[in-house]
């Protein structure tokens, strides 16, 4: 009997022992929190809690964050020894593009996150400033530079040179245009530089030219005219060239040399075409034909009679009659009407005699 009761004794011993040791466990376990590292916007303090939560740790240590902030870690995680808990709240920026500017908030401080968290891209010659590298402050204004580059071709004329020469084919003081003068054509390729829409810079890049001038040739006669001989003609005086072929006797009340050009019914040389208004009609009434001649009214009257006789060598243009005047025809000029614009090229400007017929 008294075995058996120490058996007993022991056993009950050990249950208490037992139940003192789990009751220590359990006290314990309650009794000792989560140590957790908590970092607020960059300042990181460690704590001990008994949260069973993120959420509820944040909640009881009033830890408060802004809508919109960074949390890395779930509200719903469990809390446990060694939990690192990162909170960033928003931050307010200014963002400047072409003179408007825009509120905005961001986690980052550093201009390209902040400029990527908002999705603005940049184009390759774009820039911001402060640098995309650069760390920034609250309230801080970013601006953005757009810049565009474009290539525009300029056309331009080549001015012609004038050259005189002097030849022998003709008589002094009498000259001829053997080519035309023509401006050419240059193309000048400019590299525009925009920035938020404005013209900052302009740089040529090459120089084309497309069409070459041509130069503007004038013949001068240095030629000492043949002595004329005056011959007695009733009622007036007739004229020859010693050694010349026979214009025919004609009585001139006088001759004068004046500088002669040519025109016909082409709209460079009328500024009318066919159809307009006096198309073909000269000053005086007369259709405009061969024979019809511009002159100064004031030098020689309309109506006249005249002989338009060469002085280089050439054809004579003849008997004509002064029937049409022109804006360029003053004093002592004459404008001849040929038939066609190519005559009128090969005539140029030359000296000529003009014989006022009785």
């Amino acid at each position: 009997m008294e075995g058996n009761s120490t058996s007993r004794s022991k056993k009950f011993r050990i249950l208490i022992i037992l139940a003192m040791v789990a009751t220590l466990t359990v006290g314990f376990y309650f009794a000792t929190g989560s140590e957790v590292r908590i970092e607020v916007d960059g300042k990181t303090d460690t704590m001990v809690s008994y949260a069973k939560t993120v959420g509820e740790f944040l909640e009881k240590e009033e830890i408060k964050f802004k809508e919109g902030a960074f949390i890395n870690v779930p509200l719903d995680t469990k809390l446990e020894d060694n939990l690192s808990i990162i909170i960033i709240n928003q931050k307010p920026y200014v963002v400047k593009e072409r003179g408007v500017s825009s509120e905005i908030n961001s986690i980052y401080d550093t201009v390209g996150d902040i400029l990527n968290e908002q999705g603005v891209e940049l184009g390759e010659l774009d820039y911001v400033t402060p640098d995309l590298k650069e760390k920034v402050t609250p309230d801080a204004t970013i601006e953005i530079f757009r810049v565009k580059e474009e290539v525009v071709v300029e056309e331009s004329t080549i001015p012609f040179e004038k050259e005189t020469k002097d030849t022998n084919n003709l008589d002094k003081g009498v000259t001829k245009v053997v080519q035309k003068g023509k401006e050419g054509l240059k193309h000048t390729y400019v590299k525009n530089k925009y920035v938020n829409g404005k013209l900052v810079s302009s740089e040529t890049e090459k120089e084309e030219v497309v069409e070459k001038a041509v130069n503007h040739i004038v013949h001068r006669g240095t030629r000492v005219p043949k002595r004329e001989v005056a011959t007695a003609s009733r009622g007036g005086s007739s004229r020859r060239t010693s050694g010349g072929a026979s214009r025919g006797s004609f009585n001139a009340r006088r001759s004068v040399v004046m500088e002669a050009t040519a025109y016909d019914l082409s709209y460079q040389s009328t500024g009318k075409r066919p159809g307009d208004k006096y198309y073909g009609i000269t000053a005086s009434g007369m259709k405009a034909r061969r024979g019809v001649v511009a002159v100064d009214p004031r030098v020689i009257p309309l109506g006249t009679r005249l002989y338009v006789e060469s002085l280089d060598g050439t054809k004579d243009y003849g008997y004509c009659i002064a029937g049409d005047t022109g804006g360029a025809i003053k004093g002592n000029r004459i404008d001849l009407f040929l038939d066609s614009a190519a005559e009128v090229w090969r005539f140029g400007r030359r000296k000529v005699k003009v014989h006022i017929l009785k």
